[in-house]
């Protein structure tokens, strides 16, 4: 049987690998029957209000998170990112902004906006954008967590726009800790989170965040079989919150 290759960057190359052949489907079904008689329908029962999304909660982690979270257009490419504080700052994967300078993002109340690449270290396949004090108020910078305080089995959301789907939260846990996987502009091997949590092209740059909705991780890569472009298959790498943020520091020195 052949084992995962190499991990592939969770981001396409060309517009048709982002949109891939996604097609959704609606049913929609008639009325069975008729009404007769001349008196009126009963009224339907009324459905609760749902209670409020609890402390801690897989809900409450991502409410908290989302407000944070962009799409990242970068020519033909797409990705995600996040703030990281409130004057401007939005991090994401090198590759997703690699080669180009015409780079917007798609806030969460859906501004679209202009941003800059301010620095940039490929070697890592991490990035600094950076969105004018006026855009920043439609972010919410968002907490960082210590990866070196994860534990195999945590839970974590894998939060961004997979195939242009943005605001998408999906769930999983930390499969593995210190994963040595391949990626950056040199195929460096490098120490990463392995979650089950699914990632799919268009994910490239958005948080792994844990139950307290504080990122842990830079979403990255995810391995495939073979030469198969299926995309998901349980096996994702994001870029430990610990070295972006060493990383991050120094390109804003």
């Amino acid at each position: 049987m052949t084992g995962p290759s190499s991990p592939r960057s969770a981001v396409g190359r060309r517009a048709a690998l982002l949109v891939g052949t996604l097609a959704l489907s609606v049913v929609a079904g008639g009325l069975a029957g008729a009404v007769t008689g001349a008196r009126d329908p009963a009224p339907l029962p009324q459905a609760a209000a749902p209670p409020a999304a609890a402390q801690g909660s897989i809900s409450a982690a991502a409410a908290g998170v989302l407000p944070g979270v962009v799409s990242v257009r970068a020519g033909r490419a797409t990705g995600s990112g996040f703030a990281i504080d409130q004057e401007g700052h939005v991090v994401t994967n090198a590759h997703v902004v690699e080669g180009t300078t015409d780079v917007s993002l798609v806030l969460s109340n859906g501004r679209t906006v202009d941003a800059d690449v301010i620095g940039s270290d490929p070697d890592n396949d991490l990035a600094v954008l950076q969105v004018s004090t006026a855009d920043a108020e439609g972010l919410r910078s968002l907490t960082l967590g210590r990866s070196a305080q994860l534990r195999v089995g945590d839970p974590v959301l894998a939060v961004g726009s997979p195939l242009g789907l943005e605001g998408t939260v999906t769930a999983g846990i930390v499969s593995a800790v210190n994963r040595q996987a391949r990626f950056g502009d040199n195929n460096i091997r490098q120490s990463a989170i392995q979650t089950d949590a699914a990632i799919n092209p268009g994910n490239s740059g958005g948080p792994l965040v844990n139950a307290a909705g504080q990122v842990v991780g830079v979403n990255t890569a995810i391995a495939t079989l073979g030469t198969s472009r299926s995309g998901n298959i349980g096996i994702g790498f994001a870029i430990p919150v610990d070295r972006m943020t060493s990383i991050v520091n120094d390109l804003l020195d």
